[in-house]
């Protein structure tokens, strides 16, 4: 087996794991339920694009340590940070997602525990979900004063229509285990006795034994099927954080409050 560790934080790192035709990538973070800093997403986009090189490999499971995936970006760290640099961290979150969303071998993603926000970007941009129990999904960024970019849009109406991504989002609300499978956010809902990590590795196996041709055409058809979702005016949020409810949202996340946003 070859693996690689990145190391990108004394309290958080990207691990990559290549054996039999598998890539397992780990978000290692676990004490803040693997929320990942900025030089954490751009460390995970490196290495998305650094799979397809490995002839080897063949399919690609995305999980988080300890039973958990990720509750998306620290909003702590964005507490210390400005506006332009929020932005530019919006942009590796971004960069990150496309990366493994474009990977052209199949994606597995372990959606053990919390899948927020980018988080949540992240998940949709695996091929096939495994659920279990504990997973919980949200985009819930109203809270934080977020204005979600087009592709981040796109992702989510393209799996679940317009309508329930307006739910999601204008509620801030999180879907249960039961609400992800109906509408259709895993692929697999796992009970308790089964392992999630045990699950993804048989259902990769399965996937090797397929002509990896015939899965790239099927992956790059369905990409072209999906439904094209386009803002038919100029949107004036081209930017992630706004200028006045991000500020607001972070603070009252930090402080645990509620926000007073002031925007219109």
């Amino acid at each position: 087996m070859r693996v690689s560790i990145s190391r990108v934080e004394q309290n958080g790192k990207i691990t990559l794991q290549e054996s039999g035709g598998i890539a397992i990538v780990t978000i290692h973070r676990p004490e803040y339920k693997n929320a990942m800093t900025a030089n954490m997403w751009k460390e995970l986009a490196q290495i998305g694009k650094r799979i397809p090189k490995n002839q080897k490999t063949r399919v690609v499971i995305l999980r988080g340590a300890e039973g958990l995936f990720t509750a998306g970006s620290d909003i702590k760290e964005f507490n210390r940070i400005t506006i332009d640099e929020a932005n530019e961290a919006f942009g590796y979150m971004e960069e990150a997602i496309s990366a493994f969303e474009q990977i052209e071998l199949p994606t597995i993603g372990v959606i053990s525990g919390p899948a927020m926000g980018a988080g949540f970007e992240l998940a949709l941009a695996c091929d096939l979900r495994v659920g279990t129990p504990h997973t919980k999904m949200g985009m819930p960024i109203g809270r934080l004063g977020i204005t979600l970019s087009k592709p981040f849009v796109k992702r989510i109406v393209d799996l679940i229509g317009p309508s329930k991504m307006k739910d999601l989002v204008y509620t801030g609300r999180i879907l249960t285990p039961e609400e992800c499978e109906d509408w259709g956010l895993v692929n697999y809902l796992l009970t308790e006795e089964d392992n999630p990590d045990s699950f993804a590795v048989s259902l990769a196996n399965k996937i090797k034994e397929q002509s990896p041709a015939s899965l790239f055409a099927v992956k790059e058809s369905a990409a072209f099927a999906n439904p094209r979702f386009d803002i038919p005016l100029k949107s004036k949020f081209e930017k992630s954080a706004h200028p006045i409810d991000f500020p607001e949202g972070v603070r009252a996340f930090v402080e645990k409050r509620k926000p007073n946003f002031k925007s219109r």
